[in-house]
């Protein structure tokens, strides 16, 4: 099994496997949702969810779940499809790649992080933000 869980802990996510791959989507509907835009791992197998989860049917067709307690998103779920985890659940997103853009042509111009240069390590920003608790949670 596969576990994760939310940034407060609160909502626990076990699934006997997930896919290799993870999408990243630039439909309105997802940047809404993630800000810019949402990434996903599917769901290959059994899916046990605990804690405090709210649902919000965000299209005709699927519904989007977060953490009652501090917020995180949790999934989209199409009715008839598997969960579409956001990989921020799981330690390295489950050790998962990038592995399909949908909604390519809608990616915004400035959104190519092949060409970003300026890389900072966890180690680099905890030592220059000394405020940030050292693992960068408390």
């Amino acid at each position: 099994m596969i576990e994760g869980r939310c940034l407060c802990g609160a909502v626990q996510v076990r699934a006997e496997r997930l896919s290799d791959g993870m999408s990243a989507c630039f439909c309105t509907n997802c940047t809404r949702w993630g800000g810019g835009l949402q990434l996903a791992l599917k769901s290959l197998g059994g899916v046990e969810v605990t804690g405090p989860v709210k649902v919000y049917r965000a299209v005709p067709f699927a519904e989007r779940a977060w953490c009652d307690t501090c917020g995180s998103s949790l999934w989209l779920k199409d009715d008839d499809g598997p969960h579409e985890f956001c990989p921020g659940l799981f330690p390295n997103a489950a050790g998962a790649g990038l592995s399909h853009i949908v909604y390519a042509d809608r990616m915004p111009d400035g959104l190519d992080f092949a060409n970003v240069t300026d890389r900072v390590s966890a180690a680099e920003y905890e030592r220059d933000n000394p405020f940030v608790p050292e693992g960068d949670m408390p």
